[in-house]
Parts: structure tokens; sequence; C-alpha cells
């Protein structure tokens, strides 16, 4: 909290006079658009400083690291049984712990073989998203998306059959929903019922899926498995990292996209050779094939050895 305070300090002191240091100097100008885009930055993440911490960095974008992945953040928009984006998601993106994003991208290598490609509903859930789904069960008036999620169930009842409860495994980070779809025309496969569908016909393992839909919900679950996740048996789709990083961290800060500046930067490659080697290869390779072409005369030139050209004697032998 009084981090927070000191921020919005920072920001409202930083803005008494920017005009007089825009007017003076190019690079005032320059240093009062980046203390404004960090106040900006600030509004909008400092919501997490008050009631959680903030984002750790061994949480990775999985858009980034899984490009080839089907993403269809569901809470991030209102095509969700709320009707409405959820709490705490400010961009549609899919945020995880890097064990379980590194797990998730063998999984996606797994699937592709077989013609599949992944498709993410969910991964990190803020705190604040989950007392939004309580906070709607408790409003039962509210009965706009029934027909849609749960036909079969009262709304009064979600939480107590375990459809919606105050604490998820997905704001602990390593925890995501997911489906199969096919890689050429990413078509989702058939799963019996839709995702997030409140109803006992989810259980993955329920004896009245059956057919073409039961393959497919068996053919999700043994490659989770195989690569480190375990499946809640009461939802087909929601799978969570066994070897999680944070089994008793609940985090609240917002599913938000960090500003380029405060990403971390790629590792450089191990495998570039330095400048001057490469040059010295290079002029090596460049030389030996002009000594090896044919000479006017219609001779050929003796073949010269690289490692004279280093300065270094003839082979042995």
């Amino acid at each position: 909290m009084a981090e927070t305070i000191a921020n919005r300090d920072f920001c409202r002191l930083s803005a008494t006079a920017p005009a007089q240091a825009v007017r003076r100097r190019p690079s005032s100008s320059l240093r009062y658009v980046v203390v404004l885009l960090t106040c900006i930055y600030l509004a909008g993440y400092g919501h997490a400083s008050e009631h959680g911490p903030h984002r750790p960095d061994s949480f990775v974008t999985v858009n980034e690291t899984i490009p080839s992945a089907v993403f269809d953040i569901r809470y991030a928009s209102d095509d969700n049984f709320l009707g409405t984006r959820a709490d705490g998601y400010t961009d549609s993106i899919c945020l995880l712990t890097e064990p379980a994003a590194a797990a998730l991208k063998r999984v996606q290598q797994d699937v592709q073989q077989r013609g599949y490609t992944l498709k993410i509903f969910d991964c990190y859930r803020p705190q604040r998203a989950v007392d939004h789904f309580v906070r709607w069960v408790g409003d039962v008036h509210d009965q706009t998306m029934k027909a849609y999620y749960y036909p079969n169930e009262a709304k009064s009842r979600l939480i107590e059959k375990g459809y919606i409860a105050d604490r998820s495994g997905h704001s602990r980070g390593s925890t995501l929903d997911l489906t199969l779809v096919k890689k050429d025309d990413s078509a989702e496969l058939d799963m019996g019922t839709p995702y997030d569908y409140f109803d006992a016909l989810s259980n993955t393992v329920d004896p009245r899926i059956t057919g073409e839909s039961k393959a497919n919900r068996l053919l999700l679950k043994p490659v989770m498995e195989k690569h480190g996740f375990v499946n809640y048996a009461k939802e087909w789709w929601h799978y969570t990292l066994k070897d999680e990083p944070y089994p008793d961290t609940y985090f609240d800060f917002p599913v938000l996209r960090l500003p380029r500046a405060m990403r971390r930067p790629t590792p450089r490659s191990n495998h570039v050779r330095p400048y001057r080697q490469s040059l010295s290869d290079s002029r090596t390779r460049r030389i030996a094939r002009r000594r090896s072409r044919p000479d006017r005369r219609g001779g050929a030139k003796g073949r010269i050895h690289p490692q004279r050209l280093s300065g270094a004697g003839p082979p042995a032998g």
C-alpha cells in the first residue's frame, strides 16, 4: 500500500511543471515522456500492489512462447458465464509460470505431430476474478447466461457442487483450461460439452459421454499427463502442473501485457562465432577458392592448405 502511495506521489510531482522542461531541452522532453508512460502503466498496475504482489519474473506470456497455439481467453471478454469481462483481465493473454509454460510447449509439440494444436481458454487467474465469480453466484437474480452454461443446475448451488470456489488453482499460476483443435482449420474437437459447462456431463470420464467425444477427451488427457499435468476430474478442460512452483500462493496481479521496456530480454545464442574469427575463416575460404581456379594456360594452380594461410606449417605426414 505504501509503495502504491509513493508511486502516485511520484507521478503527481513529476507532472507539476513538465511544460517548462519540455521547452528548455529535447532531453527533458524525452525524460518527461518516459515518466508519463511509467505513470500510465502504474495507474493500471498499481491495483496489484494494494491487493496482491506484482507479477513475479517467473511468469511468462504463453502467447509469445507458444505462438502456434490458439488463444481464446474467455474472461477477457463477455463470452463467458458472467456475461461480462472478469475483474483483473486487462489484456487477452495467457500467463503461466515458467515450468508450466515449458511443459505446455512440449504438449503442443506432441499434439502437432498428430495433426492437432492447443486452444487455450484461461491460464493464470487473479484472485480478484475469483472473487468476482463468487459475487456473481450470490446475485441469484442474474440468470442471463443460464441457458448456455448451467441449464440443469441452480446458480445458488454452483459453489456447493464444486464448479466455483473462493480459491482457484488458476491463481497459483500453473493451471490452465484448454482443448484440442484441428491443426489445418482450428476446428474444435467434440468434447461432449462446451467449455465451462456446469454439469456432471463435463466430468472427464462421465459414463454418458461415449463415442467420438469420449475418444477426444481421452486423447487430450494422456498427452497432458505425459508432460506433467493433472486433470481436475469434474472438468475435462482443467489441468494443473503436478510440480507447480507456487502450491500455496494465490496471486492477484492483473492479467496485463507488460510494456516492452519491462520485458526480460531474449537470451543471445551461444553459437554465434566471434566477429574476427568469422572474418578470418571467410578470408581463408575465399583465398583457397581463388588459388584452386585454373590458370590461363589451362593448368590448375596448386591448392593451398588453409593452415598455411594462418601461419601454421604444412600438415605432418
